[in-house]
């Protein structure tokens, strides 16, 4: 599948330390719901809004902190491992790896045929992109659901077949990172769909052409 996914774009120039806030206690002592998840030197926390500044009211700390941070945590993290998830599709496919066989044997469509880039989404046949919404649907509000915010689906590290045996310090820099890299991800993938909506290229033909600016030839 050749479609490109939109995600949210978090970037900060603020850089200063969050409100204490109480953490609720897991097995690995780490919550992945922490204000100071992602928050790395030299961008710091981005807060513009002043959800997590206590000192605007104090009685609704918590009433403030639930209601605003913990869904735009779990939304800028699931945009993350979508956009991370597009990247590497991209990338796959720019490269001519594609999977063997037919997208549609009614239709002789083979998954080769699909072009590269957001055209892509418009060749699959709508049979096909009903397929795709509806899967997503049933990830959405089943499998992985979207009322769980704290992004642990069982199935990070290698689980269910090997433990997850991180914690403390070292659970706090893979949240980190995960963070972090789903936030370049969604630059990433975004400054591609910018990319080729200018210039009519795949990442893979600007480049080729040596047009890595993204806005024609130099």
């Amino acid at each position: 599948m050749k479609s490109f996914l939109l995600a949210t774009l978090l970037a900060s120039a603020a850089a200063f330390a969050p409100a204490p806030l109480v953490k609720t206690s897991t097995s690995l002592n780490v919550d992945s719901l922490d204000p100071s998840i992602g928050v790395t030197a030299p961008l710091g926390l981005y807060d513009p809004l002043g959800w997590l500044d206590e000192s605007k009211d104090p009685a609704s700390k918590f009433a403030t902190f639930h209601a605003n941070f913990e869904r735009r945590r779990a939304v800028e993290r699931k945009h993350g491992r979508v956009a991370m998830a597009a990247v590497v599709g991209m990338l796959f496919h720019n490269a001519n790896i594609e999977f063997p066989g037919y997208l549609s044997k009614s239709e002789n469509m083979r998954f080769s045929d699909v072009p590269d880039g957001m055209a892509g989404l418009f060749s699959i046949p709508t049979a096909g992109l009903a397929q795709i919404f509806f899967f997503c649907g049933v990830c959405e509000l089943a499998i992985w659901p979207a009322s769980n915010y704290s992004g642990d689906y069982g199935t990070g590290y290698g689980r269910p077949f090997v433990p997850n045996v991180l914690e403390g310090d070292e659970l706090k820099y893979k949240l980190d990172l995960e963070i972090n890299q789903g936030r370049a991800a969604m630059m990433g993938i975004f400054g591609a769909m910018v990319g080729e909506g200018v210039t009519g290229q795949t990442l893979a033909e600007q480049i080729a052409s040596g047009n890595i600016i993204g806005y024609g030839p130099p």
